[in-house]
């Protein structure tokens, strides 16, 4: 026992205790400092990645107040899917653009940072959308069948719709820029459907796309002289080729819509 060390004096212990008191949250701070530039410089690096997480995130929490957490999340990754196809599509052609963002209640877009060259590529971008889009509710639609799966079938059924929707020959709507590259005068059109759709069910999102919508359709419709080589570049044999396109994903859009609704009880 008399070998056991005597345990240190009162000033051996106190040292210590105050050094790690008074430098610890210095040492603290510059790690956290340290981390802080390390995760600044990967923002900045994936800004635009942030900006669409952050967009996705809010519509997600809005879209959970109404319909709850599993179908707003499917929803919103059904849209990115969609705005993907106008990613890619813009990629291809060269267009520059900002990443997709996410508007609660009004959908996604993505910025084009260009102008596209005539209205062929105009309209290529915008039906690249529906058509992925639609790919991926085909891809949800049958999986749903596989697991016996309301949930899946109900969100295969509004991406239907949601696609379809996107496919009226309104500006800025993606029908809005295939429109472009066969008539300019199936804007107006577009307009009476929109506001024929308002009319049979109102609402306040169907309204501010009837407003905005007509407003900037009525605005190119009267300008397109003014650019009359932008539109009439087209060539027919587009033009036979997307009007094909058009019709036969409405067509598709609409069947597929009536296989996967599911009828609720009154």
């Amino acid at each position: 026992m008399d070998d056991e060390p005597a345990p240190p004096g009162p000033h051996e212990v106190e040292r210590p205790s105050v050094l790690r008191a008074i430098l610890g949250p210095f040492v603290f701070f510059g790690l956290l400092l340290l981390k802080f530039a390390k995760l600044a410089f990967i923002a900045v690096k994936g800004i635009k990645f942030f900006g669409t997480a952050a967009s996705m995130v809010v519509s997600i929490g809005a879209y959970t107040i109404i319909f709850g957490f599993p179908f707003a999340l499917g929803f919103v990754l059904l849209l990115l899917v969609h705005e993907l196809g106008h990613a890619i599509q813009l990629w291809r052609e060269g267009i520059a653009a900002g990443a997709p963002v996410f508007i609660p209640f009004l959908g996604a877009a993505i910025a084009m940072k260009e102008a596209p060259h005539d209205a062929a590529m105009e309209a290529r971008v915008g039906i690249a959308g529906p058509i992925l889009g639609s790919l991926g509710a085909l891809a949800v639609h049958g999986l749903a069948i596989a697991t016996d799966s309301e949930l899946l079938l109900a969100l295969a059924f509004t991406a239907y719709f949601l696609n379809l929707f996107n496919l009226v020959p309104v500006s800025p709507l993606d029908g809005g820029r295939i429109a472009a590259a066969l008539s300019p005068s199936l804007w107006l059109l577009g307009i009476v459907l929109l506001a024929g759709l308002f009319l049979l069910s109102p609402n306040p999102v169907l309204f501010i796309i009837v407003i905005l919508g007509g407003l900037d359709s009525w605005r190119r419709y009267r300008s397109r002289g003014e650019n009359a080589e932008y539109y009439e570049s087209v060539s027919p044999a587009f033009r036979g080729w997307l009007a094909t396109t058009w019709l036969g994903l409405v067509v598709a859009l609409v069947l597929l819509m009536d296989a996967s609704h599911v009828a609720r009880p009154v």
